[in-house]
């Protein structure tokens, strides 16, 4: 009876496939000759899963543009009737849910279009899920299949919309063709111009934040991230390059030489040209290879020829066409393949995934970390994002590895514990360790991102484990409405973002706001420079202040203190002239050509989700003299204006600055400045620039890629003094721990205040630094202003908003646009 009902499904099932349409029958055109706009791959994936038994498919998000962001599991009609009781053994298997289970069937999941413009991808996930069901079921009754067609369907949309519209009928494939050569920002990036595959463990997006919920519900075996490289480039599959992440196991390692070999023979067979081993590492934590890796999967980049500049189809510069159509199936195979060798060695992958979770190997048992409440906090935000387990201790003292370089034991209570004994223990090492061994200088990215410096947190690694409970012990903060009748004012500490975008909510609400440059004492009770003063005197005609001071409070979870009397202890009344007010000034930020979209992106996604505070956006053509003079303050994300800000837009800039006007410069952009007359900004010499002697390179050609690294700083983390009587650097201790992105290194501001700089040596605590790039360093500017006339331009060589990742550098900039030089209005 049983043989019967099984043939009975089986017939069923290859009626119900032969009746499922290709792709290209589906939308009417073969796919490759074509770009499919997201609207249309949602609806073949939602018609394949209503008419296939081994199809499942629905949504875990939507993105800022509100395009649905979604994934399918696709495996035998078996396998899909068991699929809760497969996704649990296997969490099972790790510890992340309690009980035992020993299975065999393998996860892969295939992630495609993470970078918009890297369109083929997405076109080869229809194909793949396709031939998936119609030509290799045999794969599927031990293997689930979870396919997410496009991570990034904003930028792809955008990218697949402008290509629509611009290319040739047919198509052009020279490459000085427009439809080869994207306008800014291009189609890369998601709506706010982040870079996804640098965001997986930072999430700071929308996108990676409801990926993860689901990622973390499955946490599959194998994972690939379908990207595209330069035109030039054939094909990268796996194995990776070096360095490896030291606790990536010999097992990963070697399955990937497997599965690298089992795509070679396709290839072969088919003639395509591939290469491995190079460029594409497993280090940097954020990745959507590096990610999973450190999650226990098969973590994998494959990298096909085209990019945004490929089109339907363009010259590689050997002469040889590149279409769309040969994109698709290079990735098509590529995913297949995959799918087949996890099939061939489900049990093994099972079996090692298990092990992988195995963390008694690790030298550091527990991090912990102390410092602001709201700095604790906010790292615990990120961790809840990752599942990672955390605690905080309750008393005791701890020794072991500090990443300030202090002497003796931390006192241990109120510190937030993040322990190596819990599953997730190998990730918990990535993200929060001093400095990740490095095998190799050579890398595809930032070296240095140790979470605590990101954070502003002072850490110990220990070798023991400490004891924690869940108990955070920061109290809910709720303050009462103060009788006004009584009230001189309320002060606010100036500490961390949260009291920024409480400054921000305030002034939005036209509530004004002073800050203080001196140390305050009211009635004993003591406030540092910075501090937030919000007086009666200033809000008389404010209908509900001290309603809307308090209910802003609250929300924010800002501690109101009520000040009875303006009359301090130490001179600092709120009338002082060292009490000064905070202007709702108005900003303007430039984007468009010749700036970085990345640089761009951050800030506006920092001012828009983060501090909350309007900002105008004006692009570079439609800069000018008239555009200033409606604006307080000028930011200039880092990019190259030296084009732009020529002479005579310079001397426009100049005056308006010379009005009250306010620049903020982040990183290149510095480069506008340098040894123009009244900016004060001058480059420090190399040491080649100080040496007369003939120059000449006898590095030998297979040495110089090598030899080059001794002039690179690939994001390091370097130690840096701070002036904190200055109000940029407000809210800080008098050392900071800035990430370091390349070897710029500018003189001392001789008329102007040298804010954050690098004093004789520069010292490195965390990532790569070339020899002759670090000692470039020496006696250099971080964070500056100098001042011209009533304005000023405030310097930021190192950019504190990069990836928005470095959550200790935003109120830097937070205290350049509202503090910084604050006393000054410009009239229209």
């Amino acid at each position: 009876m049983k043989r019967h009902i099984s043939l009975f499904i089986l017939l069923i099932s290859f009626h119900l496939l032969s009746q499922i349409k290709s792709p290209s029958e589906f939308l009417g055109y073969e796919i490759g000759t074509e770009f499919s706009r997201h609207t249309d791959v949602v609806r073949y994936f939602e018609y394949v899963a209503a008419n296939s038994n081994m199809v499942t498919y629905q949504s875990y998000g939507k993105t800022n543009e509100r395009r649905p962001l979604t994934y399918a599991i696709v495996s035998s009609p078996k396998n899909l009737a068991n699929i809760e009781q497969i996704r649990t053994d296997n969490l099972k298997q790790t510890g992340i849910l309690n009980g035992n289970a020993t299975p065999e069937i393998a996860i892969v999941w295939l992630s495609y279009n993470v970078h918009g413009n890297e369109a083929s991808s997405t076109e080869a996930s229809m194909v793949t899920l396709y031939k998936l069901i119609t030509e290799k079921q045999a794969w599927l009754e031990n293997t689930v299949v979870i396919i997410d067609p496009c991570i990034n369907p904003d930028g792809r949309d955008r990218y697949a919309n402008w290509y629509n519209q611009v290319k040739a009928t047919p198509y052009n494939p020279s490459q000085i063709a427009d439809e080869h050569n994207e306008p800014w920002p291009g189609g890369r990036p998601n709506h706010y111009l982040f870079d996804l595959n640098r965001d997986w463990a930072w999430c700071t997006q929308v996108e990676s934040q409801q990926r993860l919920k689901i990622y973390n519900q499955w946490l599959p075996h194998v994972h690939v991230d379908f990207h595209e490289q330069g035109i030039n480039e054939p094909y990268y599959f796996a194995p990776a390059a070096e360095p490896y992440h030291e606790i990536i196991t010999p097992w990963q390692r070697d399955f990937q030489t497997q599965i690298g070999k089992n795509h070679a023979k396709y290839f072969d067979k088919e003639g395509w040209l591939f290469f491995t081993r190079q460029f594409f590492d497993l280090l940097y934590p954020s990745y959507g290879d590096t990610y999973p890796t450190y999650l226990g999967a098969i973590g994998m980049t494959y990298e096909q020829a085209g990019h945004g500049r490929a089109g339907l189809g363009i010259y590689t510069d050997e002469g040889s066409e590149l279409t769309l159509v040969d994109r698709v199936a290079h990735h098509t195979t590529t995913g297949l393949s995959t799918v087949e060798i996890a099939s061939q060695n489900a049990k093994k992958l099972n079996a090692e995934f298990k092990n992988f979770f195995n963390n008694s190997d690790l030298k550091y048992k527990s991090y912990i970390l102390k410092g602001h409440p709201d700095k604790l906090n906010a790292l615990a935000q990120l961790l809840d994002l990752h599942e990672i387990q955390y605690g905080f201790a309750t008393s005791g003292t701890v020794n072991g590895l500090n990443y300030q370089g202090k002497k003796g034991s931390m006192d241990a209570t109120g510190a937030l514990v993040v322990s190596t004994h819990q599953p997730k223990g190998k990730m918990v090492k990535a993200l929060l360790e001093q400095d990740a061994k490095l095998s190799e200088p050579l890398t595809y990215d930032i070296t240095a991102w140790s979470l605590p410096y990101a954070y502003g947190l002072d850490c110990v690694a220990s070798t023991s484990f400490v004891s924690a409970n869940e108990t955070n012990p920061t109290a809910k903060v709720i303050n009462q409405v103060a009788p006004a009748v009584s009230l001189a004012g309320y002060i606010v500490e100036w500490n961390s973002l949260n009291d920024a975008q409480f400054l921000a909510e305030l002034l939005q609400n036209d509530i004004k706001v002073r800050f203080s440059e001196k140390p305050l004492s009211i009635n004993g009770n003591k406030f540092n420079r910075g501090s937030l003063i919000i007086t009666k005197s200033d809000n008389r005609s404010t209908a509900n202040f001290t309603e809307t001071v308090t209910k802003v409070a609250n929300k924010h979870g800002r501690t109101l203190f009520v000040a009875n009397t303006s009359f301090s202890d130490n001179g600092t009344d709120f009338g002082s002239t060292d009490v000064k007010i905070i202007n709702k000034n108005r900003i303007a930020m430039l984007k468009g050509k010749g700036v970085s979209s990345l640089s761009y992106g951050a800030l506006w996604h920092f001012m828009e989700q983060q501090l909350k505070y309007p900002v105008t956006s004006i692009d570079t053509d439609d800069f000018n003299a008239d555009v200033l003079s409606k604006f307080d303050i000028l930011v200039l994300p880092s990019g190259w204006y030296q084009r732009l800000l020529n002479d005579s837009t310079l001397g426009e800039l100049k005056s308006w600055i010379q009005k009250g006007g306010k620049v903020i410069a982040f990183d290149n952009a510095l480069g506008a400045f340098v040894d123009k007359d009244g900016f004060d900004l001058k480059k420090n010499k190399t040491e080649d620039d100080k040496d007369e002697t003939p120059k000449g390179n006898l590095t030998p050609y297979d040495q110089r890629e090598r030899a080059s690294v001794t002039n690179f700083i690939t994001g390091s983390i370097y130690k840096v003094k701070l002036d904190t009587s200055h109000p940029m650097a407000f809210g800080y201790d008098d050392t900071y721990y800035s990430l370091k992105l390349g070897n710029d290194s500018y003189q001392f501001l001789e008329n102007g205040y040298n804010v954050g700089y690098i004093e004789g040596d520069a010292v490195s605590v965390s990532g790569f630094s070339g020899d002759t790039a670090k000692a470039g360093l020496k006696n250099s500017l971080v964070f500056g202003e100098t001042q011209i006339g009533s304005g000023s331009v405030v310097y930021l060589v190192d950019d504190v908003l990069f990836r928005s990742f470095w959550e200790n550098g935003k109120l830097f900039f937070v205290n350049s646009l509202f503090m910084v030089n604050s006393n000054v209005w410009i009239l229209d």
